[in-house]
């Protein structure tokens, strides 16, 4: 069985201060257009579960439109590290982490409509550990691996460096340890920085 680990898009959700919120109405209806209703909507592209595009942070970076496919299909193995504000290379290798695609679990609750003061993020040791190990792809409940208030984007820039694509603000509350199979895909908007995803998972050996 597969479970969705996509946060839902409402017109409540949290938004990055200074980005376009997300909204989705009805431009016409079936009773005016006499056959169908139609939906419009506007948003920023680092809404709810979204990729990170390098080109986000990198002018030089792939768009999100260039980014392949067959890594973000694959197996995974999903964590749980609660009460940490730096998670370091050192927490990291006490997991089997097998796989190319990661995901951490930081907090037992997802409140999507409020936007965080803080995150935790990893220490540049933890991210040369990943991609030692092979990871292609990492995520998180979270709206940012930096922190919020970052202006230069280490860690952004780290997992770029290290060949990591990044998904922030997965939806892991309901979901546990263990390994699964992972389907995470953006829409294939050309020239974009990032797009929201849909991001399911279903657990190894069921």
């Amino acid at each position: 069985m597969w479970i969705d680990i996509t946060q839902q898009l409402t017109n409540n959700i949290a938004h990055w201060p200074g980005d376009e919120p997300f909204h989705f109405k009805l431009s016409a209806t079936k009773e005016e257009t006499g056959s169908v209703n139609i939906g419009s909507i506007s948003t920023s592209t680092h809404i709810g579960t979204h990729m990170d595009a390098p080109y986000h942070f990198d002018e030089e970076g792939i768009k999100i439109h260039e980014i392949d496919v067959n890594r973000l299909i694959g197996d995974a193995t999903l964590i749980e590290i609660m009460d940490e504000t730096l998670i370091t290379q050192e927490i990291l290798k006490k997991y089997d982490i097998k796989g190319t695609i990661i995901m951490i679990k930081t907090k037992s609750e997802a409140h999507s409509e409020m936007f965080p003061e803080s995150v935790p993020v990893l220490t540049e040791d933890a991210i040369q550990y990943l991609s030692s190990i092979g990871i292609k792809v990492f995520g998180i409940d979270v709206p940012s691996v930096d922190d919020i208030d970052s202006k230069t984007l280490n860690n952004h820039h780290a997992f770029n460096q290290y060949d990591i694509i990044n998904i922030e603000n997965l939806l892991l509350e309901n979901v546990s340890e263990g390994y699964y199979n992972f389907i995470g895909l953006p829409l294939n908007i050309v020239g974009a920085d990032g797009s929201p995803i849909r991001a399911v998972i279903s657990k190894k050996g069921e």
